[in-house]
């Protein structure tokens, strides 16, 4: 497939994961199931419900560099369609992804020689996990309930979205410390295999956060401002 132009809906899906395979996060996240055949992207949606443009709307973005989008495509985006695939996003990390780390970590760090490092480790791990779920708590207690309020014309002077926007931190920050530490510092007496395979899980959560905050940033913001124009 042509990665110089933008997937179309007419795409069949099939090519879009086998052309990026990252895009099955994707897939995960509006809850779209694997075995479509060759079906396209708009057959996939209509058939599970899911909201067409803001699928296409996500797999552009996340496949481009830049961190600008047209007004044409937000225009078209389903707010709650992309609060739902967000929603989605959070539950992966926190309920898969950093549990899987971890105990892809604990298994790495048994019985080695560094008993002092390890410990360290994992409480640097376990410092970062909870920096995590507090900043996607907050997101999904406070501002996607104010969204969900402000579609309901329930709109708020006590918060806006702009005021999220200048306070939301870079949460892959502390997991490239971790990666750097590992990298640099610790003596493995154990197959490096184990390590090895837990760094780049590291890495490949690292680059999903990255994604995951410009999809925040650059798109539901723009949304949500766009939203609240028209309250007002």
């Amino acid at each position: 497939m042509n990665r110089t132009r933008k997937y179309l809906p007419s795409d069949k899906m099939s090519n879009l994961i086998c052309d990026n395979y990252n895009l099955l996060q994707v897939l995960s996240r509006f809850e779209l199931p694997l075995g479509f055949g060759d079906a396209t992207v708009k057959e996939v949606c209509d058939n599970n419900g899911v909201d067409c443009p803001t699928f296409m709307a996500v797999v552009n973005f996340i496949c481009e560099d830049n961190d600008r989008m047209d007004n044409d495509d937000i225009k078209d985006i389903s707010i709650n369609s992309l609060m739902s695939y967000l929603k989605q996003a959070h539950v992966f990390f926190l309920d898969f992804q950093l549990p899987t780390i971890r105990k892809k970590l604990i298994e790495a760090l048994d019985n080695s020689d560094n008993n002092d490092v390890d410990f360290l480790i994992l409480k640097f791990f376990d410092a970062y996990v909870s920096e995590v779920r507090k900043h996607m708590e907050y997101e999904n207690k406070m501002v996607f309930t104010y969204v969900d309020n402000l579609i309901a014309g329930q709109a708020t002077d006590d918060f806006c979205i702009s005021s999220f926007a200048r306070k939301h931190s870079k949460i892959e920050d502390t997991l490239t410390e971790l990666k750097n530490i590992i990298i640099k510092y610790y003596p493995s007496t154990k197959s490096n295999d184990l390590l090895n395979g837990v760094l780049f899980d590291v890495f490949c959560c690292e680059k999903d956060l990255i994604s995951h905050n410009r999809v925040e940033n650059f798109m539901f913001v723009p949304v949500v401002l766009n939203i609240e124009k028209e309250a007002k």
